[in-house]
Formats: C-alpha cells, sequence, structure tokens
C-alpha cells in the first residue's frame, strides 16, 4: 500500500517538492512559507513521456440534472466537485495521506493558545484580473457560514469566529476561534471551502474563480466547457480546454471511453475494471483507500451496549472474504479502524482475525447465546448487500442469526442514524481528526454508533488543544487504541475508487483517494 513521501515533522501537510518552510515553529504549528507547488507528487509521469500542451480532453461523471449549478459551496456530486476544482482554488486541500496541503494560502501560524491564526495569501488572481485578497476569503468563509443556507462546508467552519476574524492587510487574514484548534489547517482544506470574489453570487452565466481552467459554457445535466487558464499561479495546465459529460449510467460512462467520445470515465465497477485490465483498449485507474467499509453498531443499546459483544462481533469477521466477496477484490482488508494509511493512523495495532471459538466464548460470557440481530442495509452503496449476506453466514457459523433487512435508498442514512442496531456503513476520505470530530463525539450529529464518551470527548480536546504534532499523534493513537478494544465500527475494508482513461491520457494521479487534492487534477493531465 502506497503511505506517501515520508513527512517533515515541523510542517503539517508538506509532503510535496517545490515547499520552502520558513525558519522558526514549534512541531509543525509554526509560521508555515511555501513557493508554488507542483503536484501531482510523483504522478506527473504516470503513463510516461513528456507532458505536451494542446488538446480537450472530455471527461464522463454522473450528474445532479437540471438542477445541476457551478456554485462551488453546493458542490454535493463528484461531478459538482471536480468542476469546482477546475473553476476556483481553496486556501489549502488534502493531500494522499489526508494531511492538509497549502493551495491559495501561502503561510499559517497560530498563537501560543491555539485560538487565534494567521493566513497569508500567495499572490494570485482571478480569472477577470483581480487579486484574491483576504477580503475574498472572508467573504467566501461568512457566505459559507450563512445560518440561512445549508453550504457544505458550513459544518468544517464552525470553529471559526467569523464575526472576530479579519483581514490585517490585502493578504492576510487573522482567523478567531471559537476554542484552541491545533488542526487548524484541516479547517482551510474542508469539502467545498472554495474562495470566491467578494460578492460573487451568479455562478451559472459566467463564474470567475482563480482556479486553472476559466469558463466557456455550461448545460445543467449535460455540459460544461472550460478552457486553460495562462495566468494559474501554479502553473498553466497543458489542455486547452477541458470537458465535463454527464453521463449517469456506469454503462453510457464506459461505452463513451470505448467509442472515443471522452478519454475520461469516472466511476467504474469492479466488474468492468477486471474485464477491461491490462486489454490494452483503455486504462483503468484504481484510487486505493477511497471509501471505508463498516457495519456500525450502536452502542447505546442491547445487544451492542456489551462490550464482549461488540467484541465478539469483530471476531466474527473474515475481513478477506468480505472483500473479495462484496467488493470484486477491489480493496483492502480493514482493521476496525478509520483511515487506513492517513496521516494519524494507529498502523501499529494488530491485525484482526476471524476467531469463531473466541467469539462463541464472548457471547456466552454476556448471555448472549444464540443472538438474533437485525442488520440494515440497502442498495444505496456499491457492496452494501452483498456485504450483508456474505456476514450473514459468517455469524451463522457462531451461532448467531443475523436477519438482513432491506432498507430505502431514499432514506437509508437518515433512518439508520437513530434507529435500528447494525447497519452497513460507508465512509469517504477525510482527515482522521474530522473522522472522529463528526462521527464519534458526545456532541457529533452524524454519531452513528451512539458512541458516547465523556473521556474520550476530553481526549480529542486535549488534542486539538496540543501544539506538539508528536505529542498530539500520541493522543490521536491512544484515542484509536480504545475504538479498537471496544468501539462500535466494524470497519472490515477499504475500498478502491475505478476510473477509466483513453490511452492517450497521461498524468492521472494514481495515488489520490477520491475528493484529495490530486483527484479529478485536471490541469495536470496531458493528451500523448
Amino acid at each position: 500500500m502506497y503511505e506517501g513521501p515520508v513527512p517533515d515533522p515541523r510542517f503539517p501537510g508538506l509532503r510535496r517538492r517545490g515547499f520552502l518552510a520558513a525558519a522558526g515553529g514549534v512541531a509543525g504549528l509554526g509560521a508555515l512559507a511555501l513557493a508554488g507547488c507542483t503536484g501531482p507528487a510523483g504522478d506527473a509521469a504516470e503513463g510516461g513521456g513528456k507532458p505536451r500542451r494542446g488538446g480537450k480532453l472530455r471527461a464522463a461523471f454522473a450528474g445532479g440534472g437540471a438542477s445541476e449549478t457551478l456554485d462551488p459551496h453546493l458542490a454535493n456530486l463528484f461531478a459538482d466537485a471536480a468542476r469546482a476544482k477546475a473553476l476556483f482554488d481553496k486556501l489549502a486541500d488534502f493531500g494522499a495521506d489526508l494531511a492538509a496541503e497549502p493551495r491559495l494560502a501561502a503561510s499559517w501560524e497560530p498563537n501560543a493558545a491555539l485560538d487565534r491564526w494567521t493566513v497569508r495569501l500567495r499572490k494570485a488572481t482571478f480569472h477577470n484580473g483581480k487579486p484574491v485578497t483576504a477580503r475574498d476569503v472572508l467573504y467566501s468563509f461568512r457566505r459559507i457560514a450563512d445560518p440561512k443556507k445549508a453550504f457544505r462546508a458550513k459544518a468544517s467552519l464552525e470553529p471559526l469566529d467569523l464575526k472576530a476574524s479579519r483581514a490585517a492587510d490585502e493578504r492576510t487574514v487573522e482567523f478567531a476561534l471559537k476554542r484552541p484548534t491545533a488542526e487548524f489547517p484541516n479547517i482551510l482544506a474542508a469539502f467545498g471551502a472554495y474562495i470566491v470574489p467578494d460578492g460573487a453570487t451568479d455562478f451559472d452565466t459566467k463564474p470567475v474563480g482563480s482556479g486553472p481552467f476559466r469558463f466557456v459554457s455550461f448545460t445543467p445535466g449535460r455540459s460544461a466547457v472550460f478552457r486553460r487558464n495562462d495566468d494559474y499561479w501554479d502553473g498553466a495546465p497543458y489542455l486547452e480546454q477541458l470537458e465535463f459529460l454527464v453521463a449517469n449510467e456506469e454503462s453510457a460512462r464506459l461505452n463513451s471511453l470505448l467509442g472515443g467520445q471522452v478519454e475520461y470515465a469516472h466511476e467504474l465497477t469492479p466488474t468492468t475494471a477486471r474485464a477491461h485490465e491490462g486489454r490494452g483498449q483503455i486504462e483503468i485507474v484504481r484510487l486505493r483507500n477511497s471509501a471505508m467499509q463498516a457495519f456500525a453498531m450502536k452502542t447505546d443499546r442491547p445487544p451492542f451496549d456489551d462490550q464482549r459483544v461488540r467484541e465478539a462481533f469483530f471476531l466474527l469477521t473474515d475481513r478477506k472474504e468480505l472483500v473479495d466477496g462484496a467488493l470484486s477484490g477491489a480493496g483492502e482488508i480493514g482493521n476496525d479502524l478509520f483511515g487506513k494509511g492517513y496521516e494519524y493512523y494507529a498502523d501499529g495495532l494488530p491485525q484482526r482475525e476471524q476467531d469463531l471459538d473466541r467469539a462463541r466464548h464472548l457471547l456466552k460470557k454476556a448471555g448472549a447465546d444464540g443472538l438474533r440481530v437485525t442488520l440494515d442495509t440497502s442498495a444505496v452503496a456499491a457492496g452494501f448487500t452483498e456485504s450483508a449476506a456474505i456476514f450473514r453466514d459468517q455469524a451463522a457459523k457462531a451461532g448467531v442469526r443475523v436477519k438482513v433487512a432491506m432498507g430505502s435508498k431514499d432514506s437509508y442514512w437518515q433512518d439508520t442514524l437513530d434507529s435500528g442496531t447494525l447497519c452497513c456503513y460507508r465512509s469517504g476520505a477525510m482527515p482522521i481528526e474530522s473522522h472522529i470530530s463528526q462521527r464519534l463525539l458526545s456532541g457529533s450529529t452524524t454519531n452513528a454508533t451512539k458512541w458516547h464518551r465523556k473521556d474520550f470527548d476530553a481526549l480529542y480536546q486535549q488534542a486539538q488543544s496540543t501544539r506538539n504534532k508528536e505529542d498530539r499523534a500520541a493522543v490521536y493513537a491512544r484515542m484509536q487504541r480504545r475504538l479498537y478494544t471496544e468501539g462500535g465500527f466494524l470497519v472490515w475494508g477499504f475500498a478502491d475508487w475505478i476510473l477509466g482513461t483513453a490511452r492517450t491520457v497521461r498524468g492521472v494521479a494514481h495515488r489520490a483517494p477520491a475528493n484529495t487534492l490530486d483527484w479529478a487534477r485536471f490541469d495536470k493531465v496531458w493528451l500523448a
């Protein structure tokens, strides 16, 4: 498994060449200053050959129909995110290991209390020639945080006190925070936290961003055409034009790729990958560790309020059989923790194996002989119904009867958040810190396992207020050991995200989980 370049412990998220660190700072939270970046890391030469300029690339994505918008703060679908990335920039973005990496931010530096951070902007311009300023940043974040709106990054920006934050000068923002926050760079890199010009409201007729491509045309549910921004701060794209086409069915995306109507097809199935990998007609790209696959046990109600029952379920599971069967082998086994390969992941814990005898023993001690449980699932995500059937048969070997209940695709996530006791669960890529804050604290609004532990909450607050990165990593390791022993997420695998490209396409990142910086990064792609 790719784990990325060795990090410089002084600077969180610094992984790529072309970065110049300023002197000073303590263990990653001091001043961070950078020159222009050159990514994708190690991927620019993937596919071979010297990059050349020119040509038009057509990319097929599943879309959202006539309601689609180019408003980057409303981006929810992968197509939305890819289009937003082409037109706009964020202050930071997530690298392959989900550590924050600077983009429009040239540096960030905290005060001693970690409740005020100073962000200095690099020299960059919008497509209309105006510079990106601190006022644009504050406008963008205040727009996202509007209580009357439902912008994607709103929850991620919650720690910011935007009323008390200010523009110190044209390229310096002083952010006030509601509480000490060591992982402040994750806020800057939040999904959907794009910077738009001060006062911008119209994004569908002629959107103006600072991204690598400029707007040409947009037909919701059908097509968006962009052209190269020769003045892009991170270097002009190789492509002259980029077109996003909507094809909601996987078969349509595949057939368009095979027929030469597009050069890039997003989100293909493992079956398709097996059929075409190595055949020479198209190239298959697997983005590893893009989606956690799990069963969520609710720890606040029987039978999973008993730690022995949860441990027994960990031991009932044959993870390899689940990956092979439910994911058609397109993934890696999990170890009951989120974020395999990401920054702070506790990779030193023993890989958990199936142990039916130990599982039976634990269930007997818990008075749960002949246990019957309902496993909620749905066709809402790939592999859900298959994994439920496989786990049902695995549990039966230890005398546990699992009833599989099919839920509605339209309401599954809301239905299973509070109801039931056991359900199929999936998560996309995000920092481990974000996973904890969103899903494992007593006040987390998407706490699917109902893991409510005040001492665990206190450890999170300790991690967030710990300035030294090594000390902070030690706290996260302690929290993960606790989850490994008695948590409610049975993480059995991590699924690949599968793309297809024409054989002429070069520079597509192979090491970037979906939704990270180098995913769908068309400014670094070229046509051979």
